[in-house]
C-alpha cells in the first residue's frame, strides 16, 4: 500500500485502492438464525446437536478472501472537533465526535435497451447509512429498514423503541431454553427497558457508567460511531472485545479493524451490559462468552478471522489477488 498513500501535508494522509476486507461475520449462523457459539448444541430451532457442530466448532466468515475499494484519510484530531481543539480530557465532552455515513442516488433511473446505456436524473435521494454496525441488520425491523435508511441520525427519536426493547433480545432465550433465565426473567418483566442499548448506541456512555470513560454526545438518541479522541490508543495487548474486553481504545469507542464488533454487539443484546445501568439485573454466564466463532487479532497475523491487517496506514491487508486460492 505504501506507494499509494500521499501525504498532503500539515498531519493529512490518503489512500485509495484495493484492500482486503478486514470486516469479519458468520453471516449464515447469525443472520439466519441466530446460532452462538459455544452453545449452538442448545439452540431450539432446527435440533443443531445433531448436526456435528461440537461447542468450540469456529464460525465461517462469510467476508474471507475478499476485496473492498477502500478510501482511507488519516487526520489531525483538531481537524474532527468542535473548535479545532487538540482533546486531552477523557471527561470533556469536546473529546467526543459523532460519525456516520450515506449513500445517495439519483431520484429516477431508466434503463436502456440492447447496447444502450441508463439514463439516470433528478435530485440525489439518501437510500442507505451507517452509524454503529449491524444496527439495520438486527435492531430495525423490516417494515422500517427503508425509512430509516432514508433519515438523518437527528430523527432517530422515532426507533427509540427497536433499541428499548430489541428483537433478538427478546429471542434469544426462546432460541436457547434454559441457556439465558435471566435475560428471559426480564424480558418478561413488567419494565423493560434496554437503557444500556440506547447509551451504547443512541447517545454514548455518559461518564460514570465505565469508571474513567465517556463518549456522551447528549440526550438526543442518534445512531452514530463515537469517538472519545482523548483515549490513546492502545498499542500493547489489545482486546479484540473492545470496551467489554476492557480496552477502552476499541468499540463502541470507535471501531478499529481487528474489532469483533459482531460478538460484542450480541453480548450487550444478551444482557453481559445491562447490570451497568440495572444494578437489580445479573447478567447471564452465557452472556459474557457468547461468540459469533471467529476472531481475529492485531498482532498474530495467524489468527482466524484475520486478514493479514497492516500495522500502519492504511492498516487494512493487502488485496488477494485472482489467482490468490483461499485456505479452507
Amino acid at each position: 500500500a505504501d506507494p499509494a498513500v500521499h501525504d498532503l501535508g500539515g498531519g493529512i494522509k490518503v489512500f485509495a485502492g484495493q484492500r482486503a476486507e478486514g470486516f469479519y461475520v458468520d453471516l449464515g449462523s447469525i443472520f439466519d438464525l441466530g446460532i452462538l457459539r459455544p452453545f449452538e448444541q442448545d439452540h431450539t430451532t432446527f435440533g443443531l446437536s445433531g448436526t456435528g457442530l461440537g461447542s468450540m466448532a469456529a464460525g465461517v466468515n462469510a467476508t474471507k478472501a475478499l476485496n473492498v475499494h477502500t478510501i482511507a484519510l488519516q487526520l489531525p484530531k483538531r481537524m474532527l472537533t468542535r473548535g479545532g481543539v487538540d482533546p486531552t480530557s477523557v471527561a470533556a465532552p469536546t473529546s467526543v465526535i459523532g460519525v456516520w455515513t450515506a449513500a445517495a442516488r439519483q431520484r429516477a433511473r431508466i434503463i436502456g435497451g440492447p447496447g444502450a446505456g441508463g439514463v439516470e436524473a433528478g435530485p440525489f435521494v439518501q437510500v442507505s447509512r451507517l452509524g454503529n454496525p449491524l444496527v439495520n441488520e438486527v435492531v430495525i425491523p423490516m417494515g422500517d429498514k427503508d425509512n430509516w435508511n432514508a433519515l438523518d441520525p437527528s430523527a432517530d427519536a422515532q426507533f427509540l423503541g427497536y433499541f428499548q426493547d430489541p428483537e433478538l433480545a427478546r429471542l434469544l432465550p426462546v432460541l436457547y431454553p434454559g441457556v439465558f433465565p435471566n435475560l428471559a426473567a426480564y424480558n418478561a418483566g413488567p419494565r423493560r427497558n434496554r437503557a444500556d442499548l440506547v447509551a451504547i448506541l443512541l447517545t454514548g456512555l455518559p461518564a460514570g457508567v465505565v469508571p474513567g470513560f465517556q463518549n456522551f454526545t447528549g440526550s438526543t438518541p442518534a445512531d452514530m460511531l463515537r469517538l472519545n479522541l482523548a483515549v490513546a490508543p492502545t498499542t500493547s495487548g489489545p482486546s479484540n472485545l473492545g470496551l467489554v474486553g476492557g480496552d477502552p481504545a476499541g468499540f463502541p469507542n470507535g471501531r478499529r479493524v481487528f474489532d469483533d464488533v459482531v460478538t460484542i454487539e450480541v453480548r450487550a443484546l444478551a444482557g453481559a451490559t445491562l447490570g451497568l445501568v440495572d444494578p437489580s439485573f445479573t447478567p447471564d454466564g452465557a452472556a459474557g462468552v457468547a461468540t459469533q466463532g471467529l476472531t481475529t487479532s492485531a498482532t498474530d497475523l495467524s489468527a482466524q478471522g484475520t486478514e493479514s491487517y497492516l500495522d500502519r496506514f492504511p492498516y487494512l491487508g493487502v488485496p488477494y489477488s485472482g489467482f490468490d486460492v483461499p485456505a479452507a
